[in-house]
């Protein structure tokens, strides 16, 4: 499998959370993030259950412009 950088929060430092990658074949997203608090998870798992094999992740607004590429890169031709 073969993972395309798109980048990670410039305000992160040498922190490497949240990043973002593009898999290059299957184009799905990628993404590490901050684990979502409690309060927000029992927010979302009102509109979706939450599995054991899945979990929420939070990303900070900064972060559009490279979900952004994120999913400009992985559009289908």
């Amino acid at each position: 499998m073969g993972l395309r950088f798109v980048g990670k929060d410039p305000e992160s430092g040498d922190h490497g959370c949240p990043a973002v990658w593009v898999d290059e074949e299957s184009q799905d997203l990628v993404i590490q993030g901050v684990a979502a608090d409690a309060d927000t998870i029992a927010r979302t798992v009102k509109d979706s259950p939450l599995p054991a094999h899945e979990s929420v992740v939070r990303l900070p607004q900064r972060m559009i412009p490279l979900l952004r590429e994120a999913l400009d890169g992985a559009e289908p031709e």
